[in-house]
């Protein structure tokens, strides 16, 4: 658990780190993962590498667990939005508690509006849950809210 803490807040100092030289480019904030099954609550970020090309970054806790997530996102407007994206992405999660660690595979897709003349950045997501091990199984009914503050 110390391990990934350390690599958590690595990754909050280099997005950090990098904000200064592309202004707007990285936000921070809080993620909630919910629907059937638990809801899981935490701290995320978000950077913009390319013009579409986002990484996500989040670590959620509930239902007696820990989640670490990376999610790679294509990005772009929708026209007359005025703030207004959608994203389509995928990446994996690790889930640690009782004693296991489990893998699962995260697509989503989903909107996100930058709120005009603010700092703050809104999201909605669709997110199943595909867990890859003994029993796979599928959870269609997860989804994401996200706020954030844009550095």
């Amino acid at each position: 658990m110390k391990k990934v803490l350390l690599l958590v807040v690595a990754g909050f100092l280099y997005f950090g780190n990098t904000a200064k030289a592309q202004t707007g480019a990285t936000s921070a904030g809080l993620t909630i993962d919910f629907g059937d099954g638990a809801t899981l609550v935490g701290p995320a970020v978000r950077h913009n590498f390319t013009k579409n090309g986002i990484g996500q970054a989040e670590l959620l806790f509930g239902g007696g667990g820990t989640y670490l997530s990376a999610y790679y996102q294509y990005q772009d407007k929708i026209r007359n939005g005025n703030g207004l994206d959608w994203y389509i992405g995928v990446g994996p999660q690790l889930g640690f508690g009782n004693g296991s660690t489990d893998f699962y595979i995260r697509p989503m897709v989903g909107l996100d509006y930058k709120l005009p003349g603010t700092p703050l950045d809104l999201a909605f997501d669709w997110r199943p849950a595909f867990y890859v091990g003994d029993n796979s199984n599928f959870t269609a009914a997860r989804f994401g809210l996200g706020f954030r503050f844009a550095f």
